[in-house]
């Protein structure tokens, strides 16, 4: 299995215009992709994001990547995001 994390920056003042693109994201990756064992929107208390996700194998990882439902929701964050995606991916041990 192969873990990943997303630590977003959302522009002050964008965090609903952003939640709102995210968790539509967030249940179509849910619904369309049967190799994403969990794919969870999370927020802290100081309003900072983080996506969490879990992966069945790399192949289920491409298919992320590649799906359409991905690609087509880029232009909803266009505007709002305060920088990059800090990625981080790990292999599952236990």
């Amino acid at each position: 299995m192969i873990a990943v994390t997303a630590k977003l920056n959302v522009k002050p003042g964008c965090e609903l215009q952003f939640e709102k693109a995210m968790l539509d994201l967030v249940e179509k990756v849910n619904i369309n992709e049967p190799g994403n064992l969990l794919y969870k929107l999370c927020k802290d208390s100081d309003g900072n994001y983080l996506v969490i996700e879990l992966y069945e194998d790399e192949a289920a990882v491409e298919k992320h990547v590649s799906a359409e439902h991905v690609k087509a929701s880029g232009p909803s964050f266009k505007g709002i995001m305060g920088g990059p995606p800090a990625i981080t991916r790990m292999e599952v041990i236990g």
